[in-house]
């Protein structure tokens, strides 16, 4: 055998490749990925380069921390590199199952689903995929066969992934657009349950689906909405699913966000994201009995719908651990602590900043919405804004929170002044102080009308107008 030491050694080294090749990464992407990535982050002063993370942080080669406030679009619930989700992939990986023979029944996917459902014990069964999106098209596809109904309703400025069925009931159209023939799908405003009662009318409606609060512009449902919308959907003999891939696992303060409501009981709920424990991409559509037995209703259906890498071990691995720290760190009662205390402190600045124009959510889960300002300085510069694109303003606040402050955070949509916060869901005091000290900074800048902040706006103008 050859001698494997030295600098000549053969075969695939992980390490190696980083080292000799990391410091490419963004030419990488530029030549063989998305294009415009390298190119919006580029404009926007977001192209850092990080070099390792943990928990709620990130650190760059320079050794200083970056305080996560996005999570991953909501992925890393546990933040990065959880022990015990760490710990439980090597044992699974050392374990070495025979996994994915297709024809056995492994204990891991039906310990995870019966951990699942203890959650939500008015459900009864679980698919497992592999994607947000995926655990949607699943949901679909079971409403519409369990329904024998070809169309689904959805709300308007909802998100529930970009696949093509999913993508049918996606409320914005930006996403939508070149990518027709769609499913034939329908949109009404969320909590407009006149709208809801005229589409069940038509009698072709399958479900309705629903997030009890919307990713884009952070919307929470009105009060009573989901529970009249679930009495005129099984009325009409259609039903509810809610689209939890992004608000469940405590993101709200509640295991899942409609457990904030009375009496609600989806017929199908979809999961995904902090599932993961941020390391194995999983989801999960939980249903009713009568829904699943429809839909797999013989033998010769036994396939009828399946996912190719679903329930593998890895993945149900890293979900069984990661709700065993939930449990253990009682992650889901600190999302509401942590999330009332944020969201007090941020409400409190709108009497201070004119600009600042709502705090609004629900846990760890807060949009923080800007608006037209009242004097006439800062109006001048709001319309300046406005007329080349909206949303400038909420990039203005968002690009210095990183670039002075080292905290990341992102605008909650595009063309929306609001700035999501949707960080991993361990954060403490120490967070919540860092971030409302920052944006206070931001925002004192902010009201000035006129320095390096507006200086930036100026450039983000020319960028929207030379997109155009």
């Amino acid at each position: 055998m050859a001698d494997e030491a030295g600098p000549e050694a053969k075969g695939f080294d992980l390490a190696r490749l980083l080292a000799e090749r990391g410091a490419e990464r963004y030419e990488l992407h530029a030549r063989h990925l998305n294009h415009q990535l390298p190119r919006m982050l580029h404009t926007i002063g977001f192209d850092k380069v990080y070099e390792r993370a943990e928990g709620a942080y990130f650190w760059d080669a320079d050794g200083d921390d970056y305080l996560d406030m996005l999570a991953g679009f909501g992925v890393m619930g546990l933040g990065r590199h959880h022990p015990v989700v760490r710990k439980a992939l090597h044992d699974v990986l050392d374990a070495g199952l025979a996994d994915l023979t297709r024809f056995d029944c492994p204990p891991l996917p039906g310990l995870l689903a019966e951990k699942l459902l203890s959650h939500t014990p008015h459900l009864d069964r679980v698919f497992f995929g592999n994607s947000g999106t995926e655990a949607v098209e699943t949901a679909l596809k079971f409403a519409r066969y369990a329904t024998g109904r070809p169309r689904v309703l959805y709300c308007t400025h909802s998100f529930h992934g970009l696949t093509t069925g999913s993508l049918s009931v996606n409320g914005e159209p930006g996403f939508q657009d070149g990518f027709a023939p769609l499913l034939p799908d329908t949109a009404i405003p969320m909590g407009d349950l006149g709208a809801l009662e005229r589409e069940l009318g038509k009698g072709d409606v399958a479900a309705l689906i629903v997030e009890p609060i919307q990713g884009h512009g952070v919307h929470i449902a009105p009060p009573g909405y989901l529970a009249a919308a679930q009495d005129l959907l099984h009325r009409h003999k259609a039903l509810l699913i809610c689209d939890e891939v992004q608000t469940g696992l405590g993101r709200t303060g509640e295991f899942f966000a409609y457990q904030h409501e009375t009496g609600v009981e989806p017929d199908l709920v979809t999961v995904s994201k902090a599932l993961s424990g941020g390391y194995v991409p999983v989801s999960a559509t939980l249903g009713k009995e009568w829904i699943f037995k429809k839909v797999y209703s013989s033998m010769d259906r036994v396939l009828v719908h399946s996912a190719s890498f679903g329930s593998n071990a890895q993945a149900m691995a890293a979900g069984l651990a990661t709700l065993s720290v939930m449990e253990d760190e009682r992650v889901v009662e600190n999302a509401r602590v942590t999330g009332d205390l944020l969201r007090t402190r941020l409400a409190a600045l709108t009497d201070r900043y004119e600009m600042l124009h709502e705090v609004r959510g629900r846990g760890l889960m807060i949009g923080i919405e800007f608006g037209r300002p009242r004097s006439l300085k800062l109006r001048s510069g709001w319309a300046m804004l406005q007329a080349a694109r909206r949303g400038l303003f909420a990039q203005m606040v968002v690009v210095p929170l990183l670039q002075r402050h080292r905290i990341l955070t992102q605008v909650s949509g595009d063309h929306l002044e609001v700035i999501k916060l949707i960080p991993p869901l361990i954060i403490g005091e120490r967070e919540v102080d860092r971030f409302v000290d920052a944006f206070a900074d931001v925002m004192d800048d902010a009201h000035k009308g006129s320095g390096l902040m507006w200086d930036f706006g100026r450039t983000l103008i020319r960028q929207a107008v030379g997109n155009r």
